[in-house]
């Protein structure tokens, strides 16, 4: 595999829009030509003290950058977030005080480098050059947008058909964060879905000022434990980066397997090939592990590991089951799979096969610690592996499968 080849593998992992490829690939190969790092900024606005798992999907995209020779740039909007970003608002934000955005970049810079390697990674203050702008430099940035460009945005557009007010300083914040790139002279930016507009602005931003237009390159938003809603404090459905290890791994294993593949797809670098041929809930307790000792260390993520499975052994099954059940191959599909209604039925803690879609549908059903749901899914079962079923509230079932 060539060097641009494996540089695009890795960098293209998770990714939902790149604009534009064929211009990111002439950008990579005279870097590699060169021997000329990229330069490669992401921002993040200081509103809130905390980050949690969400925010870290671009920057681990960054670290994949950083992993690869780049020079990456960790913008704190200090400036911007005392205006407050409209995206995905109905109406204005309340602006923050200086002191509080200050504030929550302190908690900010100590929490990345889990993720980044300080030594590595430049970190900027987008007051640096803003707040040294004159009323006639702010003026002429103003000039380089009309209002019938911003309105081009969802949530302006929304607003403004709804006869919602937009403040005249919202307008101003795609235009900042444009002219960060500007500032930085980025040649890759990353943001999220919901920042396309922004992102765009800054490739405009940087034609206008003599400059090679950036790269932009946009990751999903990550969902929440709900595996619905994106990750949110204000949700309940976030998983902090300065949570307790126990905590973390609990919430990590709260997950469904498919919510799972995706964090570690945006998440991690491990062979997701190998992910999908684990046993989900072994895969499950490697993910907890894997993020809980990144933030914590490898003695936590052991011992979080060790906690939860005592906890789950000692005290949610209980050491004598309702049924101990045994498989054979011959009572498998190929593969060695078995439907959810027929395991459940088999284990004669049901009446018959509707009762048993029944209670999956309710939720009634867990096999080792995990609800399951889909009446019409099939369960892997491997050899000489017990599954702990819990069916209902109080039925409890060991299965195991034996040649």
């Amino acid at each position: 595999m060539s060097e641009l080849s494996r540089q695009l593998d890795l960098i293209l992992r998770g990714v939902v829009e790149m604009i534009h490829q064929a211009e990111f690939e002439s950008k990579l190969l005279r870097s590699l030509k060169e021997n000329q790092p990229l330069r490669v900024k992401a921002g993040f606005d200081p509103t809130a003290p905390d980050l949690h798992l969400g925010h870290t999907v671009l920057i681990h995209k960054l670290k994949h950058f950083q992993e690869l020779g780049h020079q990456v740039i960790f913008l704190i909007g200090d400036f911007t977030g005392m205006i407050g970003d409209p995206t995905g608002q109905s109406e204005t934000r309340v602006a923050l005080s200086k002191e509080k955005v200050l504030e929550n970049a302190k908690t900010y810079e100590r929490q990345i480098f889990k993720i980044l390697d300080p030594a590595k990674t430049q970190v900027e203050f987008n007051s640096r050059w803003m707040s040294r702008m004159t009323a006639e430099g702010l003026i002429h940035l103003s000039a380089q947008y009309n209002v019938a460009r911003m309105l081009e945005r969802d949530d302006f557009r929304k607003r403004y058909q709804e006869q919602k007010p937009i403040s005249i300083h919202e307008f101003m914040y795609p235009l900042v964060q444009g002219y960060d790139s500007v500032a930085l002279k980025s040649d890759i930016e990353l943001g999220g879905t919901d920042q396309k507009f922004n992102l765009l602005v800054g490739r405009d931003l940087q034609r206008i000022y003599g400059q090679e237009p950036q790269v932009v390159i946009t990751m999903p938003l990550l969902e929440g434990t709900d595996g619905v809603k994106k990750m949110s404090k204000s949700v309940g459905n976030y998983v902090a980066l300065e949570d307790t290890p126990n905590d973390m791994f609990g919430k990590l294993m709260s997950i469904s397997d498919v919510l799972m593949l995706r964090y570690y797809e945006l998440l991690t670098t491990e062979d997701l090939t190998e992910v999908k041929a684990a046993h989900p809930m072994e895969a499950k307790h490697r993910l907890a592990e894997l993020i809980v000792t990144r933030y914590h260390g490898a003695e936590a993520g052991r011992q979080a590991r060790a906690a939860f499975q005592h906890k789950f052994q000692e005290r949610e099954f209980p050491s004598d089951p309702d049924v101990e059940l045994t498989l054979t191959k011959a009572e498998l599909r190929e593969g060695q799979t078995i439907s959810l209604v027929d395991l459940v039925a088999k284990t004669k803690l049901v009446p018959s096969k509707s009762e048993a879609r029944r209670l999956i549908i309710q939720g009634g059903l867990e096999i080792d610690g995990q609800k399951q749901s889909d009446a019409n899914a099939m369960i892997s079962v491997a050899t000489g592996r017990s599954y702990r079923l819990k069916i209902g509230r109080r039925k409890f079932a060991l299965v195991e499968l034996h040649e």
